[in-house]
């Protein structure tokens, strides 16, 4: 399992941007580099959802809601993975996750919440 810390959430106009960023302080590079690392978010009354993904290859996945408009990356050096998010909705207001998983184990961070004004 690894510490996740999120970063970077808000308040954003509709079609504004915002940059998440996940953290795994605690973890040593050789260990990150084996997570698949996700993001997944959760509005009120709804059931959390993945978001994104980026695989230990560097591949990337992505929700048919967000594609286009959001991109995963990550810093392998700095143990941190990002998701830059463009053209903002009211729809994509809620609490956003950072998921870490290797060998069926998964961590989860605190989330940060991200509200998209109309």
């Amino acid at each position: 399992q690894v510490h996740l810390v999120e970063s970077g959430g808000g308040l954003v106009q509709a079609g504004g941007s915002l940059r998440l960023s996940c953290a795994a302080p605690r973890t040593i590079f050789s260990v990150f580099v084996g997570f698949t690392m996700e993001w997944y978010r959760q509005a009120p009354g709804k059931e959390r959802e993945l978001v994104a993904r980026t695989s230990t290859d560097g591949s990337t996945n992505y929700a048919d809601s967000v594609k286009g408009r959001f991109t995963i990356s990550r810093d392998n050096s700095n143990k941190r993975v990002h998701l830059r998010m463009n053209s903002l909705r009211p729809e994509d207001t809620a609490v956003y996750y950072c998921s870490g998983e290797r060998g069926g184990k998964r961590s989860w961070g605190q989330g940060t919440q991200v509200t998209v004004s109309s």
